[in-house]
């Protein structure tokens, strides 16, 4: 019997959401692992409910059962509370989750025997100053993105590293990624892969409409300030793929780590290298 207490927390509203629970919690089950599911799940597969502040404080790990967004809305909704999460996707996998399903059994007897091991991703503090003044700060673990609230025109933005000026980036958006959200947004901007554990923030812009406008990558220990560029129609940030927080034309966004670490629970024999060639498809081969 396994003492370890988990936390369901699902994509209920996906097709195959409740099959996949059933399946894991039955796998789960057979094992001796105590389960309490989050009350939007429960009530699709009509378990026992608990509120997310319950669970936080019951669990020992979170099992976010979805997708690589359902990992990042579980990390939105602890808010800077430090708690372990393994990732399992309903289909193939992720580079945020840790098994594809069906693979409940094998999650399930990961968990059970402690075969898995903890990697601390870094974490992204986004603030947004005002006249001087501190009036938002979220937290992330992939990336922020600076948009516009209409049209489809580029953004001019000015970024300073550390109060060193960098560039002023003309482009569709600007994003600001970890190392972990390096294989996300920033990716498919053109951005490079960074491991993991690298330590870095990758400055990608979307599209830019300057040659010479090209991917940075600064040390994570930097403080990154962005500003709409004088004349700049109004511009938005979102943070991990959240609804646009729309900025004043003399806001700043300030982008630093978070003190906070994020526990992501992974089999000990399944490295970021793996996953990269499973996710794109890398045969080693030329063809």
């Amino acid at each position: 019997m396994s003492s370890l207490t988990l936390g369901i927390y699902a994509h209920w509203r996906k097709e195959g959401a409740e099959a996949a629970m059933r399946g894991l919690i039955q796998e789960l089950a057979a094992r001796g692992i105590a389960v309490l599911v989050e009350e939007h799940a429960a009530r699709l597969i009509k378990e026992p409910a608990y509120s997310f502040d319950d669970l936080y404080n019951r669990v020992d790990l979170f099992v976010a059962l979805g997708g690589d967004g359902t990992l990042l809305r579980l990390v939105r909704d602890l808010a800077g509370r430090v708690k372990p999460i393994m990732g399992i996707n309903f289909g193939s996998l992720g580079f945020l989750t840790s098994f594809g399903g069906p693979e409940y059994g094998a999650a399930a007897a990961a968990l059970a025997s402690g075969d898995y091991r903890i990697d601390e991703r870094t974490m992204l503090e986004v603030s947004l100053e005002r006249e001087g003044t501190n009036v938002l700060s979220r937290l992330g673990l992939n990336e922020v993105v600076l948009i516009r609230c209409e049209g489809f025109h580029l953004t001019r933005t000015a970024v300073h590293i550390d109060q060193t000026y960098l560039t002023e980036y003309n482009a569709d958006g600007l994003i600001v990624a970890t190392s972990t959200g390096s294989t996300a947004y920033s990716l498919s901007a053109g951005g490079p892969i960074v491991m993991p554990s690298s330590g870095v923030f990758v400055i990608t812009p979307i599209c830019p409409h300057v040659l010479t406008n090209r991917s940075v990558i600064v040390p994570n220990k930097s403080v990154i300030r962005i500003r709409p560029s004088r004349g700049e129609q109004q511009l938005a940030v979102s943070i991990d793929g959240q609804a646009p927080i729309p900025l004043n034309p003399d806001d700043t966004v300030i982008v630093k780590a978070a003190a906070a670490k994020l526990p992501l629970a992974f089999p000990r024999t399944l490295s970021f290298a793996d996953i990269l060639g499973k996710k794109l498809r890398w045969s080693g081969s030329a063809l």
